[in-house]
């Protein structure tokens, strides 16, 4: 009989296509991920994946047994959230993930006051720059800022995210006032890929200042934050980072840059296990707490300069 073990091994990599990245995702040594395809090419007695410049690919034989072996695992799968779902204990582990700016500011603070409260719970905060699969349990609860519309998650809103446009003093200084008018010409810009922002808040930067020079471009928040801060340009930031900078200057703009959504994700099976709902509610009650700094109503603030 088929190991399933070895079927969840050769699954791994042939997601991902490398020895390190399937034993980084299975916590185990590269080598024992090469000995349990091994183990499965021999009970099968055919080759499943072929080693190529570009990775690890499926053979034909391959493709059919993945297919095969997805089924079963999603049948698994099924089965361990439907008997998790029966589980009223407040004990145990519930995995979080998120964007790494969320992360460190907003669920790292009330994750340590949720374990001061239940102390027999442990909570995994795990930030990526991928979405990871809640059907898969590599995650039980995501926190994203795009609203997903997978018929096997429940999805709910429970904030929004505000955005401004930041410059350091010195570099206002030394490039003086954006013109609005004029593109904002003889402008650097901090341009962000991914983490926090989507397309709306790109496009937005783009439409405003038209004719300004991209200096620096990362998927990382937290390094656009601080590119700012050491007078790399302006950069459009959430004000719950921009705001507590007190060496930066949020700048009135005619229209604020688009907010984008906080969303709560879980899996159906899932969202009745008492130790899930626990954690779901706690991040819920914080984020609501937290409404006004990461949305704020009043335009102007101190530290908020006009121009243009």
């Amino acid at each position: 009989m088929l190991d399933w073990d070895d079927l969840r091994f050769f699954l791994a990599l042939a997601r991902s296509g490398s020895l390190s990245a399937a034993a980084r995702d299975l916590r185990v040594a590269q080598s024992t991920v090469g000995r349990r395809l091994g183990s499965l090419e021999a009970s099968l007695g055919v080759r499943l994946l072929n080693r190529t410049p570009d990775g690890y690919m499926p053979t034909l034989a391959g493709e059919e047994v993945r297919a095969q072996a997805e089924k079963l695992e999603a049948e698994a799968l099924s089965l361990e959230r439907t008997v998790a779902g029966r589980d009223t204990r407040l004990a145990g582990l519930v995995r979080v993930t998120c964007a790494e700016t969320i992360a460190s500011y907003l669920l790292a603070p009330c994750l340590a006051a949720l374990h001061a409260e239940h102390p027999d719970m442990m909570v995994e905060l795990i930030s990526n720059p991928r979405e990871l699969s809640l059907a898969m349990r590599e995650a039980e609860i995501s926190v994203r800022l795009t609203r997903s519309d997978q018929h096997d998650l429940v999805v709910r809103k429970i904030g929004s995210l505000g955005f401004g446009l930041y410059a350091a003093p010195a570099y206002l200084d030394r490039q003086g006032e954006p013109d609005y008018a004029a593109g904002c010409s003889g402008h650097h810009l901090i341009t962000q890929l991914d983490d926090i922002q989507d397309a709306a808040q790109a496009s937005w930067l783009a439409d405003l200042a038209p004719r300004a020079r991209i200096a620096v471009q990362t998927n990382s928040h937290e390094a656009a934050v601080l590119t700012a801060l050491h007078g790399g340009g302006l950069a459009c930031l959430a004000r719950f980072r921009g705001d507590r900078e007190s060496r930066l200057t949020r700048l009135i703009t005619q229209s604020p840059p688009p907010s984008t959504g906080i969303w709560l994700v879980v899996h159906r099976d899932n969202r009745h296990t008492a130790r899930i709902r626990t954690v779901l509610s706690h991040i819920t009650d914080s984020v609501h707490a937290l409404a006004e700094a990461l949305s704020p109503n009043v335009r102007k603030s101190s530290g908020e300069k006009p121009v243009g």
